[in-house]
């Protein structure tokens, strides 16, 4: 037997620790020999699809093919610093196999410097970093009764990891085990920790020797500009520290004071908001987790703040700037363009600037300043002209949230709630006013012993009216029912709890850090008995309440405060994900009382067992320091935890004034039923005999990015979001697959095997050509049976049966022989691959099927997306398969009471809260707001967060706001109004007079002139600031521009489907009768990257500002003899000038007889072109993902994740998790 180290002043005995179970292990046989492995390759790239990095040959268990093994490459993986030949460091005590190691450096000497350090490249060196390191610190410290406990506690954790049972928050993976496995060390970074010998506070000496686990924080902030670490600015620095190394933080703001409060000094206070534009102008700068997404933050404020409403109004405000930045800057240019263009139109140079002779000028002026131009600036451009300026060019902003217009505003860069006690919805009830206080004047009455007086009294209901109206457009605040949160805190002597972490889980102390873990409830449901695997729940529970509790132990903080509030306090974040899918395999709706049973009893195990089990450790360990002083407080905590499992009537529960949501023992299955009432029996006997070693144990957290390591289908308690999911290719690309629930819920509920396939396939197609296209159609087309073969191996991996016979697939040999498609149409990329320059033809078109005709034969082979309609299933079933949102052309989804009911059917067995998002249609009103919000209340949730469908300006419209059949009513009344003008300058009858208005009026009226089928071109090739770009063209016969196609070697599904959607947008406008001059005059001197020196093209364009401007100036040299594009002289390099050139009148007019569009500018007239971008998101919007665009990899399969949005991709998220 090992001596250990003892965390007390007395020696432990050999018996003393925690007895380790093997459920999925055996003693002897190593825990990954229990898994097939695979070798992947794994690309990272960055978010504009080029290639950063590669790692091949990266080894992982079978489970982490496709995402999972990609994100836990890209991820997790330690790149760099992992010596080639490592070393045992011997210390007393610690077995052999758990040393830990350092550089071998007399080996490394023998190596090549460039090969002595690597990374990790196999899943089995990630697992047993983590495992052995939580091992490491418990066995030094007392927590395993022997030597084989210790082994059990290791094997067991790996097995957990690498079966994608659980996983740790993305702390740990980034951060544990560097120095215990590799001997990694660095430069201190003002880290904090606890010896957990002597209970003194010390300052880290090392980077990586005490591991940062924990990602939620919560921290103080006092009414002190400066002067310490707790004061207004210091708290911008702390929070600095923690978002640069991927956490989040949350604080309560109530202690500053507000707007008029007078100073010591003298004068008044600027108020709250002033100070919180301050730090979120902070937050944005910063990079969270050295990525490109924003920090991730919780500002919170009570409700009796005098700035209250200021703040609840504070995010609307400036959402509503952000419209009136991209409407301002849309009018600016247009005019500008306008005024330009008036000025150097006119022939005389004498008179072009004088409003009475350029009467044109004049007009263009007044509409200018008819739009709310200022006059000023008006001037500006005239005078700016007359300096020889021929146009300007503004930053035309839009709604992008990573745009420069929300980068202006404030107030983007945290999550906003308010602090609601139950006084407060009282008041609401009761219609009566709700006082406002000076935080000096509570300071001094409390001082005084009297009541404080308030500064305002405003109208409760108004108040709370504005709350839901603020969430209702822009999301924010969410809600945090102050009452219930402290009646559950279990340590109220040590204070109240304030804040929250910034997705609203942990709820405890100021100045406290939880490090999180989550269990995938998946992997513990029998698919064959139907029966959920308590015991094995129960045994994972346990190890990993011990694992955060070591994580503790062994952990460095950002600050001193926060290293002693959590060594005091303890507070360990275990909870779950998954359980929509769960429910959805066991047949169960989501929005359904037998589902809020089975939440509430797995929940109530989970909780039960944890606290059990910190019992358990404290009667080994000893309580945490702080418990005798709250001891009181937590047993009638623990036993109102247990009321809820027996589901206990009101008056047997203690101290609370919000009834909790018991589990009905009526739709509850027994076993987990009993289960979850046992676990509570012995967490409170043990309780009440050892104390407890942590204050809170359990949270239920997004799950973002560990939910796709593991695997999950669904994050946290949140529920299916689709019908449908798009599994990633490990060699590029998604398969389109059905719902896994789906299938295990049909086989449940009864159906056959025949109906759940029919059924299936109504969801995501039949898969195959025949019959919905006749092959007899096909054959005769020239397509040979391997072809055919071919086709419908990509069926599963397309979008619409069109994608399957595109040229890229069927072949150049085959397009020019039978699809009359020339040589010219086709082209080797970079990788020598043959590709065809127009991957949008027709074939199936071509080849003699109507729009109609592929568009139903579409619906068969590719699907439905929803179940919704199918055939055989019966009414009473489609509740199971709600989704959070509408699937495909479904209009069904879960109720927002759904949401509040689940969630409430777990609160009363977390310690903390639930980080949950309740999803709300588009058409849902501010009423439904505030319903949600008092139901949240009314269930005793502690905290509540609502998104509605197309609430951020940033989120594209699933539909058309305005039918483009009304727009064309609109331009129908354009014309008719310039007949009635043309009839009445004819000096002839009206009767004769008309047809020949309509006539010239009709001459004049935008059509489609299409490209004839055999066409001439040009393909340019270049490379724009060394990223390879292929331009191609197609020309009407007289030698007019008609078409473009964009192709870039650059790898990205986004990156590339951007240029190529843009490309269709551009060549739309041209056929129909968009001048190319003013394509030219609006996207050339953009600027964005890839830019700089030109290589090859015409080679009469030198340099560019970007792509797209490289692509107009040689449209505009080419096709509109714009030889001022071209660099012809050194000082013409500039690709940032200002300046743009002449506008003429050749671009708004068209040859004799052919129709044209009535324009002065492209800005004018023309309906907006949808840029490809808006494409994107639409259409991932379609396949039910939320339209936003990952800053990480530039994917579009982002979901909701808690209050947060998570990448299915790549596994970014945008909160802390």
């Amino acid at each position: 037997m090992q001596t250990k180290i003892s965390s007390s002043d007395k020696k432990l005995d050999s018996e003393s620790g925690l007895v380790v179970e093997r459920r999925f292990t055996s003693a002897g046989q190593d825990p990954f020999d229990s898994f097939e492995w695979i070798t992947m390759d794994v690309e990272i790239r960055n978010p504009d699809g080029s290639m950063a990095d590669s790692i091949e040959g990266v080894a992982l268990p079978s489970g982490f093919s496709g995402v999972p093994g990609k994100v836990c490459a890209q991820k997790y993986l330690r790149k760099a610093g992992v010596p080639k030949y490592l070393r045992n460091v011997p210390e007393e005590g610690v077995p052999v196999w758990l040393q830990r190691s350092e550089p071998d450096h007399e080996r490394l000497q023998k190596v090549d410097v460039a090969d002595r350090m690597g990374g990790e490249t196999d899943g089995r060196q990630l697992f047993r970093r983590l495992a052995g390191t939580w091992t490491y610190w418990g066995w030094k410290y007392g927590y395993f009764a022997s030597e084989a406990d210790a082994r059990a506690y290791f094997d067991e954790m790996c097995y957990l990891i690498a079966s994608q049972r659980s996983a740790p928050n993305s702390p740990q993976w980034f951060n544990t085990g560097l120095h215990w496995a590799y001997g990694i060390e660095g430069p201190a970074q003002g880290h904090s920790f606890v010896d957990p010998d002597t209970g003194v506070l010390g300052k880290s000496t090392n980077a990586y020797e005490h591991p940062q686990p924990h990602a939620c924080f919560i921290q103080s902030v006092s009414d002190s500009l400066v002067g310490g670490t707790d004061s207004i600015m210091g708290l911008w620095n702390r929070e600095a520290l923690l978002f640069k190394y991927g956490s989040g933080t949350g604080s309560n703001f109530s202690n500053i004071r507000g707007r008029g409060e007078p100073l010591s000094g003298g004068g008044t206070s600027s108020g709250l908001l002033s100070f919180l534009k301050i730090g979120d102008r902070a937050a944005g700068a910063i990079k969270s987790g050295g990525t490109t997404r924003r920090a991730a933050k919780m500002v919170t404020l009570d409700m009796d703040h005098p700035d209250i409403e200021e703040y609840i109004d504070w995010k609307p405000s400036e959402e509503e700037k952000v419209s009136a930045l991209v409407i301002g800057s849309t009018i600016l240019q247009k005019h500008a363009d306008s005024i330009m263009e008036s000025i150097w139109s006119f022939g005389d140079d004498e008179g072009r600037f004088s409003q009475k002779t350029n009467l044109g000028l004049k007009r263009a002026m007044v509409k200018a300043i008819n739009d709310s131009v200022p006059q000023a600036h008006v001037k500006r451009i005239v005078d700016l002209a007359e300096q020889g300026w021929k146009g300007l060019e503004f930053e035309v902003l839009d709604t992008d949230w990573q745009g420069e217009a929300y980068m202006t505003v404030s107030g983007q860069n945290s999550n906003n709630s308010v602090r609601v006690p139950n006084s407060f919805m009282d008041s609401v009830k009761s219609g009566d006013g709700w006082d406002l206080y000076f935080r000096t004047e509570r300071e001094i009455a409390a001082k005084e012993g009297r009541s404080p007086v308030p500064c305002k009294t405003i109208d409760s209901r108004a108040l709370w009216d504005k709350v839901a109206y603020t969430a209702w457009a822009c999301a924010d605040p969410g809600v945090q029912f102050d009452t219930t949160i402290n009646e559950w805190h279990t340590c109220p002597q040590a204070g109240r709890i304030n804040g929250s972490n910034p997705c609203s889980e942990y709820m405890f102390l100021d100045d406290t850090a939880c490090n999180l873990a989550s269990i995938n409830l998946l992997h513990y449901y029998d698919l064959d008995t139907h029966a959920f695997q308590i015991d094995d729940f129960r045994h994972s529970v346990r190890v990993w309440t011990t694992t955060l509790e070591i994580s503790v132990l062994m952990a460095q903080f950002p600050s001193e405060s926060i290293a002693k509030g959590s060594y005091d306090y303890r507070t360990l974040g275990l909870g779950y994900c998954n359980i929509g899918s769960l429910l959805t395999h066991m047949g169960i709706p989501y929005d359904d009382e037998r589902a809020f049973s089975v939440c509430g009893a797995i929940t109530s195990i989970m909780c039960g067992e944890s606290y059990a089990t910190s019992a358990e450790m404290a009667s080994h360990l000893g309580p945490f320091p702080d418990y005798e002083r709250n001891s009181e407080d937590m047993l009638r905590v623990m036993r109102n935890h247990r009321r809820a499992a027996y589901d206990a009537p009101e008056e047997e529960y203690e101290g609370i004034t919000v009834l909790p949501m018991g589990i009905d023992s009526k739709k509850c299955p027994k076993d987990l039923l009993e289960a979850a009432r046992s676990c509570w029996d012995r967490a409170v006997i043990e309780g009440e005999e050892h104390g407890y070693r942590n204050a809170q144990t359990t949270v239920i957290a997004p799950t973002g990015t560990i939910g796709l390591v593991m695997g999950a289908d669904t994050t946290g308690i949140e529920p299916q979001f689709s019908m449908v999911q798009y599994k990633q290719l490990a060699g590029g690309g998604s398969l389109r697959i059905i719902n896994q629930g789906l299938p295990s819920a049909l086989s449940r509920l009864g159906y056959s095997k025949s109906e759940a396939r029919e059924i299936e396939e109504y969801v995501v197609g039949k898969g195959r050509l025949s019959p919905s296209i006749s092959r007899d159609v096909l054959t005769k087309a020239g397509l040979s049976p391997k072809q055919l073969s071919m086709i419908e191996a990509e069926l599963p991996k397309v979008f619409h049966v069109r994608n399957a016979f595109s040229p890229d697939i069927l072949g150049k040999d085959f397009c020019v022989e039978n699809l009359g498609m020339s040589e010219d149409d086709f082209f080797v990329d970079d990788e020598g691959e043959t590709k065809c320059s127009n991957p949008w033809f027709d074939t199936l078109g071509k080849i003699g099927l109507s729009n109609d005709e592929i568009e139903a034969a579409n619906t068969e082979i590719i699907g439905r997306g929803t179940i919704e309609g199918a055939p055989g299933l019966k009414e009473e079933h489609l509740p199971i398969f709600d989704c959070a949102q509408p699937s495909g052309s479904g209009v069904r989804s879960i109720a927002p009471a759904g949401h509040v009911k689940m969630m409430a059917a777990a609160q009363p067995f977390i310690s903390g809260a639930i980080s949950k998002t309740i999803n709300m249609p588009s058409d849902c009103s501010i009423e439904d707001v505030r319903e949600a919000y008092n139901l949240s209340h009314a269930t005793m949730n502690k905290a509540c967060a609502v998104y509605r469908d197309g609430s951020k300006l940033s989120q594209p419209l699933m539909s058309q706001l305005v039918d483009s059949m009304e727009l064309e009513e609109e331009e129908q009344e354009v014309a008719e109004m310039m007949v009635e003008e043309v009839v009445s300058a004819i000096p002839v009858p009206e009767e004769n007079a008309r047809p020949v208005a309509q006539a010239l009026v009709q001459n004049y009226i935008a059509a489609r002139r299409p490209l004839p089928d055999m066409k001439s071109g040009t393909n340019f090739k270049a490379r724009v600031g060394g990223h390879s770009v292929r331009l191609i063209t197609g020309e009407y016969e007289d030698g007019k521009l008609g078409e473009i196609f964009l192709l870039t070697s650059k790898e990205g599904a986004a990156w590339r489907a951007l240029l190529s959607q843009f490309a269709i947008a551009v060549s739309i406008g041209l056929q129909h009768g968009v001048p190319i001059d003013a394509f030219v005059k609006s996207f050339t001197f953009s600027k964005f990257e890839p830019s700089g020196m030109i290589e090859g093209g015409s080679g009469r364009v030198k340099m560019s500002s970007s792509i797209i401007d490289w692509v107009f100036r040689e449209l505009g040299i080419k096709y509109d003899g714009r030889d001022d594009l071209a660099h012809v002289e050194d000082v013409d390099l500039d690709p940032f000038s200002i300046s743009k050139p002449e506008i003429t009148d050749q671009g708004l007019s068209r040859s004799q007889g052919e129709k044209r569009e009535i324009q002065m500018t492209l800005e004018a007239t023309v309906a907006p072109i949808v840029d490809s971008e808006s494409a994107i998101r639409r259409a991932a919007k379609e396949r039910g993902f939320t339209g936003d665009i990952c800053d990480d990899c530039g994917g579009s399969q982002m979901v909701r994740n808690g209050t947060c949005l998570k990448c299915n991709e790549c596994g970014s998220t945008t909160g802390c998790s």
